[in-house]
């Protein structure tokens, strides 16, 4: 078995590797605009190499990836616009669910550029109880009409399209009556308004669905079939965060590479064997996150992330709270004061917020325990899926959605 593997492996190389020599004769980063590179990278099935020919893939391991992208930055190519998170969710769920038509339609935008996705998901009042939703879909001829509120939805405010799940069937058990689609952001019926957060920015948003039309075209997977479906976005968005896309991350790169700096910064009299202890510890921690994350991906093949990303997840936002925690502390009564809380809304998507600073990152990384699935649910995931241990009680499971009392 191992030597078929190798086997494979060896030719999957080889046609990645062809593949990327073809492109580079033909395309130079330094030449074309990023929009324009991007589409021929998609083109020569370079965008997700693991997915089909013809929909930006060339049907390999996805392990290739990150090779794929370094090779691409080294000669030039700008990294992925940290706005365009999304497409590492929506891209394989689309893949994965939608038909050949919204394959055709999303997949190339939304890898350029040209078009910007955000997540509607989690409601008021359905947060890790995502399957307990109540933004309601009816159909309407073609179309449905939707009603609802989504909130914490991050780069809301500039997404031009939406992954949205709805309840369409109230009559079932709440898993089973949902359905997913893509929604036009900018449509009549949709707004967007912004959630200050401690950092004093509005990354995160709530989202109003007052009668909005969504085209049954736009009905990503079966009717009724939206947990499923949603499971792929969610394995993926947890694969994101705790493990990241692009190329392979560079040894002490991320927060921690904050708390070295500073410590560098630091007069001999200001240094001591305790802090240096702590840093050294997180340092180590890091170290092995990201060693241990870069052989999942080696590890990794065809097909999504399956719920062991959990952990890598779990980890990543536990260990940056830890980090973060502990430059501030190392700043002193400097770490409290001179932080610019004027309210903003960003362009960009900085998951650690280490790019703007300790300080941003300090508040920002709050919401790593939050956003894609609470460190508690992924700790039920773990504990359920991969350990194998017995589940907690969950008495609406089979009871009709409609039938469950709500406050």
């Amino acid at each position: 078995m191992a030597n078929i593997l190798d086997s494979e492996a060896s030719v999957e190389a080889a046609v990645v590797a062809d593949a990327l020599e073809k492109f580079l004769e033909l395309n130079d980063p330094k030449e074309m605009t990023y929009e324009e590179f991007r589409g021929a990278q998609f083109d020569h099935g370079l965008a997700w190499v693991q997915f089909d020919k013809g929909s930006g893939g060339l049907g390999v391991s996805p392990v290739f990836q990150r090779q794929v992208e370094a090779s691409l930055q080294a000669s030039g190519a700008k990294p992925m616009q940290p706005a365009m998170f999304f497409m590492h969710l929506a891209g394989p769920t689309i893949h994965t669910h939608g038909d050949d038509a919204n394959k055709k339609r999303f997949l190339r935008p939304m890898f350029t550029g040209e078009e910007r996705w955000c997540q509607l998901f989690s409601e008021p009042g359905a947060g890790s109880d995502f399957a307990g939703l109540a933004t309601r879909a009816i159909a309407d001829g073609e179309e449905w009409v939707v009603n609802g509120q989504k909130v914490w939805n991050t780069m809301a405010h500039l997404g031009d399209w939406g992954m949205l799940v709805t309840r369409t069937n109230p009559e079932v058990p709440k898993h089973r009556g949902l359905t997913y689609f893509a929604v036009d952001m900018h449509s009549d019926g949709v707004e967007v308004r912004p959630l200050r957060q401690i950092t004093g920015e509005a990354e995160f948003n709530e989202v109003y669905l007052t009668d909005a039309r969504v085209p049954d075209s736009n009905r990503i997977g079966d009717v009724g079939d939206g947990w499923r479906v949603s499971l792929t976005t969610l394995m993926n968005e947890r694969n994101a965060i705790g493990v990241g896309g692009g190329g392979a991350p560079k040894t002490g790169s991320g927060p921690v590479s904050l708390l070295t700096k500073l410590w560098r910064e630091k007069s001999e009299e200001d240094r001591d064997a305790v802090t240096l202890d702590t840093m050294m510890k997180l340092y180590v921690r890091s170290e092995a996150q990201r060693l241990t994350n870069m052989r999942a991906v080696a590890n990794s093949r065809k097909g999504n992330p399956g719920p062991e990303m959990s952990i890598a997840k779990l980890a990543f936002a536990e260990l940056n709270k830890d980090v973060l925690s502990t430059a501030v502390d190392m700043m002193g009564m400097s770490g409290q004061t001179g932080f610019d809380y004027t309210f903003r809304r960003p362009e960009d998507l900085s998951v650690d917020g280490s790019e703007s600073g300790i300080q941003h990152g300090f508040l920002r990384v709050r919401a790593n325990s939050i956003e894609g699935g609470t460190s508690e649910i992924m700790r039920n995931i773990l504990g359920e899926q991969v350990l194998g241990l017995p589940g907690e009680p969950r008495v609406d499971k089979d009871v009709a959605w409609i039938e469950v009392p709500r406050n």
